[in-house]
């Protein structure tokens, strides 16, 4: 699933945000780029409120804001790692490098939740993380995900 999402313009490698916001933000901007987003907005909003629901900050340095929205059509999905480590408030209590974000129609749950298990499973391997955090293109991230699906 992960290969029929996730291209190369839709993950970034060095991304230079300093708070959560800025995750959420720049992860909607890639995902904005497919031309696929119908609203924007509605789409943050929905990211942010199921945010305050519940973080989606898990553990090892990963979190996964997602949304099911009214703002898209088809499962969409955007992966980047920062820089500096950003609070998530994450299930361990420590900041997160690596992020991956979703968005799904309201009207669908298989794939947003096959897609969300099988980020869960990936990201679990320590050996994928550091592969993911350590990556220096966009190629070589997408690899470390899609590679080892």
């Amino acid at each position: 699933m992960l290969r029929d999402v996730l291209s190369e313009t839709l993950v970034r490698c060095d991304l230079d945000v300093s708070d959560a916001t800025g995750v959420i933000d720049a992860l909607l901007d890639l995902i904005c780029t497919t031309g696929k987003v119908r609203d924007r907005e509605i789409a943050r909003q929905d990211v942010l409120a199921n945010e305050r629901r519940s973080s989606t900050g898990m553990q090892h340095g990963v979190a996964i804001p997602h949304a099911k929205t009214t703002a898209v059509d088809h499962l969409l999905a955007a992966v980047a790692v920062t820089r500096n480590p950003i609070d998530f408030d994450s299930l361990d209590g420590k900041p997160c490098r690596i992020f991956v974000m979703t968005l799904s129609p309201i009207d669908q749950v298989g794939p947003h939740m096959r897609f969300l298990a099988e980020i869960g499973r990936l990201l679990k391997d320590r050996h994928i993380r550091d592969a993911v955090r350590t990556a220096g293109t966009p190629a070589e991230l997408l690899a470390a995900f899609v590679g080892k699906t």
